[in-house]
């Protein structure tokens, strides 16, 4: 996958599949933008780890959830190598209890996240990415599996998948292609922060997996590099699913 002089956004790039993703498309030959909000260390070393290995990259923080924030990560990726032609956008925030016990307060934090925060990063990509670029999203096979607790993160990402389908459609006469990922259950701080790496629920997880494990956010990451490479200028308006075999499309 040759990604040279390529210009990519890795939202939530600082950790995680993020910065697994990040690493890989720098290691492609793409110049990456790491956005983060909070992990401004983490951030710091995944460029480092990038520039080591020979790549370009560039941290920058902005919440994904603010509307000045979406504008200027965007404006500062342009002004700084020129162009854009790669949006991984992968931020997110998962929060699990029962439907009648959901807040409000994480109800609108799942949703500016998620849910806004995605759609106005995919308008921003809209304005500025270059003809034959990539989008990719990242959602949650959870879309599917539909597991108590999850209506409101799911709902969330549910409308990005549909963001995807009718953003792909759009772009398609400049050659942009538009694909979600929907990850399985990867062995991530988020997993582990939703109570996935839990003895019981560990377990649990792993025998409803065809292959009896956790994913690794390598594994999600190359299919994102995929994705966003020139091998993968064929696939268009698809929802990816990268789980071990847990769910069949």
């Amino acid at each position: 996958m040759n990604l040279t002089n390529k210009v990519a956004i890795v939202t939530g790039g600082s950790r995680g599949i993020g910065r697994a993703t990040a690493e890989c498309l720098a290691r492609a030959g793409a110049k990456v933008v790491v956005n983060f909000l909070i992990g401004k260390t983490e951030a710091d070393r995944t460029v480092e780890t990038i520039e080591k290995s020979g790549g370009v990259a560039l941290a920058v923080q902005a919440d994904v959830g603010v509307m000045p924030d979406i504008e200027r990560l965007f404006t500062e990726t342009i002004e700084r190598f020129g162009c854009l032609d790669i949006l991984v956008a992968n931020a997110g925030y998962s929060s699990f209890a029962p439907l009648a016990e959901f807040t409000e307060a994480e109800f609108d934090k799942t949703y500016a996240i998620n849910t806004k925060g995605t759609f106005f990063c995919l308008q921003q990509a809209a304005k500025h990415i270059a003809d034959d670029g990539r989008i990719i999203c990242v959602s949650t096979i959870g879309t599917l599996l539909n597991m108590p607790g999850g209506a409101c993160y799911f709902g969330s990402k549910a409308a990005v998948e549909q963001y995807c389908r009718v953003l792909a459609k759009e772009l398609a006469p400049r050659r942009i292609t538009v694909n979600a990922i929907s990850p399985g259950f990867t062995d991530t701080d988020m997993l582990a922060a939703t109570g996935g790496t839990d003895p019981i629920a560990a377990g649990q997880i792993k025998d409803m997996t065809p292959l009896g494990r956790f994913g690794r956010p390598d594994e999600i990451a190359n299919a994102i590099c995929f994705l966003a490479s020139p091998e993968g200028g064929w696939v268009n308006r698809q929802n990816l699913a990268v789980d071990g075999g847990i769910v069949s499309r």
